[in-house]
């Protein structure tokens, strides 16, 4: 109750030309996030073995439920948006580079290293109690499947500045630039079979859907009848991705073999997010009036209060609460997955894992709303952009293999030295500032 009434104080001192549903859409994007990444990881006990698998590789029916479930899209048009606005205030206010790019460094990487930490100590610990190497890196690779998506948009982050001066500069025109880009590097990943090429669509994908975000600041995507006619035509181009071309149906993961919409990033993900973006939008003016109320207001400040934390650490709840289970014989366990009474005990377990995630989330989230110190030096731009590139470059490999696993010996303390040192030298420990 003190947590909802500091929230609902908090809500109150809103100001009035403050987009709210940008905030509610960030909510409830993250909901939808770890509801869907607790369903879609499932784990079947018996006869003393764990069995983890993937609904969507045992269930194929329901590869269409990730066309709802599948929200990054959002989180990177949210991203445009609110980027775009801390860029015109940082302008206002005289702040240069340096200075925005600390800020929104320190709000990124604080929570994300202290995750990276904890299993960094786990891992060790599970080491010293003869956990092998297989078991480790398969409970640390799910536990940081969320971390992928703050590699990348670190990534888009420091490019933010010059992606929105090409932006004011060329409007639509350069959200054409970066989605041509996309389609051509799709077409070399399957015409000609260059698949090394189709790792740079986690740039031009994302970049590209980042765009819209500026979009919508600048007001630019018109009415609401507009809106639907760009979700249809967002909807009927991927309709003929998936069921005229090569690729596969499930936005999210890879339970095709060896073709994924997401390893890496295709533009059935463009696609999808202009799905999404023009049906929300479209309800953008009766939500903003919904969203003047306190209630529903002080929900979403309290989710985007600690969204960081619980993004970060839902999987790790499930993977340690999976653990658990499995020690005491493998209670909750035993039901098979995809079947009717599994289905019926979902809401039994994510409500579980959501009243195990919550005092994570108290006790944790405080890291993510401090602010840096108004007095505090400002690293070099260059050197801020260098350690960033470390510590995108860790992250991303240790979201590849996680802790005990990789194609080379002792990978997993190379790339967490990355995040390690890249956090020191762009200013984010303070021994190193």
């Amino acid at each position: 109750m003190r947590i909802w009434s500091l929230a609902s104080e908090m809500a109150a001192k809103t100001p009035q030309d403050r987009n709210r549903y940008v905030d509610f859409l960030r909510a409830l994007s993250i909901l939808v996030v770890i509801i869907g990444h607790w369903l879609i990881a499932t784990a079947h006990y018996v006869d003393g073995d764990l069995t983890s698998g993937h609904l969507l590789k045992s269930e194929p029916q329901l590869q269409w439920l990730t066309w709802i479930f599948q929200v990054m899209p959002i989180f990177f048009i949210v991203g445009g948006y609110s980027n775009a606005v801390s860029l015109e205030s940082a302008r206002a206010k005289g702040v240069a580079y340096g200075g925005w790019l600390a800020a929104r460094l320190n709000r990124l990487v604080a929570p994300l290293l202290l995750l990276l930490i904890a299993w960094a100590a786990l891992a060790v610990i599970m080491s010293l109690f003869g956990v092998s190497d297989p078991v480790i890196q398969m409970a640390s690779r799910a536990a940081l499947i969320p971390t992928w998506f703050l590699a990348i948009y670190i990534a888009v982050v420091m490019l933010a500045p010059l992606t929105y001066k090409f932006w004011q500069r060329l409007g639509f025109v350069s959200f054409w630039i970066f989605v041509a880009i996309a389609a051509l590097t799709d077409a070399a990943f399957f015409a000609a079979d260059v698949r090394w090429l189709g790792w740079s669509n986690y740039f031009w994908v994302w970049l590209a859907v980042h765009h819209l975000g500026f979009a919508w600041r600048d007001d630019r995507m018109g009415s609401a009848g507009r809106l639907l006619a760009y979700a249809a035509v967002g909807f009927l181009v991927l309709w003929l991705l998936v069921f005229r071309g090569p690729y596969p149906l499930a936005m999210v993961g890879s339970p095709d073999e060896g073709l994924s919409n997401t390893l890496p990033p295709k533009i059935t993900l463009l696609a999808l997010g202009v799905l999404q973006f023009g049906l929300l939008l479209s309800l953008e003016s009766p939500m903003r009036r919904v969203l003047n109320g306190l209630r529903l207001w002080t929900a979403t400040v309290l989710i985007n209060s600690m969204i960081m934390t619980v993004y970060l650490w839902h999987i790790t709840v499930m993977v340690v609460f999976v653990a658990v289970l499995y020690l005491a014989g493998g209670p909750g366990l035993g039901i098979e997955p995809g079947t009717t009474e599994w289905w019926w005990s979902r809401p039994v377990w994510v409500g579980v894992l959501l009243v195990l995630l919550l005092p994570i989330a108290l006790l944790l989230s405080p890291l993510e709303r401090r602010s840096r110190s108004a007095d505090a030096a400002v690293p070099a731009p260059a050197r801020q952009v260098a350690g960033a590139i470390m510590i995108c470059l860790g992250v991303a490999l240790l979201a590849m293999y996680g802790f005990g696993g990789g194609p080379f010996p002792r990978l997993d303390l190379a790339a967490f030295s990355l995040v390690v040192v890249g956090s020191g030298i762009s200013g984010l420990l303070p021994g190193f500032r």
